[in-house]
């Protein structure tokens, strides 16, 4: 896997890409996130040294990440700086919605 170089509506499902891939609306890979949503990290699923990695650069459980474009690589906004992963890398990391008052703040 590469590393390269985070308001969610109250209907959470519709802003997934492709809700069969997520089945639970309160968990969802990274991946399947639409620009422009704010979201809590629940787990990273990669390998031990990526993960270790992310976590140094603050992208760790509990962070809330705004996900800025979603494309052949994902943007996402975390600890106000942006951090580039593959989708790739992506696809390893589950996160839940944030309730609106959460990311507003």
């Amino acid at each position: 896997m590469r590393l390269v170089s985070g308001t969610v509506s109250k209907n959470w499902h519709k802003t997934l890409d492709n809700e069969t891939d997520c089945a639970n609306p309160t968990a969802c890979r990274l991946s399947r996130v639409r620009a422009g949503t704010a979201v809590r990290i629940k787990r990273l699923s990669a390998p031990p040294e990526v993960t270790h990695r992310l976590r140094e650069m603050g992208f760790c459980e509990e962070q809330k990440v705004r996900l800025l474009t979603q494309n052949a690589s994902v943007i996402c906004q975390v600890c106000n700086v942006r951090l580039g992963l593959s989708q790739e890398l992506a696809e390893t990391i589950w996160v839940e919605p944030l309730p609106a008052r959460e990311h507003a703040a």
